[in-house]
């Protein structure tokens, strides 16, 4: 069976495109309403981690091979071997994300990076081709 890999770039038109907006209403409520400076400050001051994602550029991957998973995300590096993996747990949290668990065998569980995990249908289908079984569980409160 041929490999998986799945690649992600931290720059992307989405992000550009929401910064330019909020950008230019908070321009917008500067010049029109004369907002006080600290009031901008404070709304612009979110927007920071997805601009030093523009800037930085972070890259993340999976592939997953016949016998082992392997991931990264910036720095972070991980593997495991397939033979470990009891299930792969899905969790669809209340913002529609997918958090991936691997359950091992030994009873320890390992989360993939949210940044690193390709979308959960085609994850899954690569997953059941390699004869490892998927849990999924949706909107779970605890």
């Amino acid at each position: 069976m041929t490999d998986y890999t799945f690649e992600r770039e931290g720059r992307s038109q989405t992000t550009l495109v929401v910064l330019i907006v909020i950008y230019a209403a908070l321009l917008y409520a500067w010049r029109s309403f004369d907002t006080a400076w600290w009031v901008l400050a404070l709304l612009f001051l979110p927007t920071l981690p997805a601009l030093w994602d523009l800037w930085r550029n972070p890259r993340s991957g999976l592939r997953l091979t016949d016998t082992e998973l392997t991931w990264y995300s910036g720095k972070r590096r991980g593997s495991l071997a397939l033979s470990e993996v009891e299930t792969m747990r899905f969790d669809t949290r209340w913002d529609f994300s997918i958090r991936v668990t691997a359950q091992l065998s030994h009873r320890k569980r390992v989360r993939l990076p949210p940044e690193s995990t390709p979308p959960g249908q085609v994850f899954e289908v690569e997953l059941h081709a390699r004869a490892i079984p998927v849990e999924r569980h949706h909107f779970r409160v605890f």
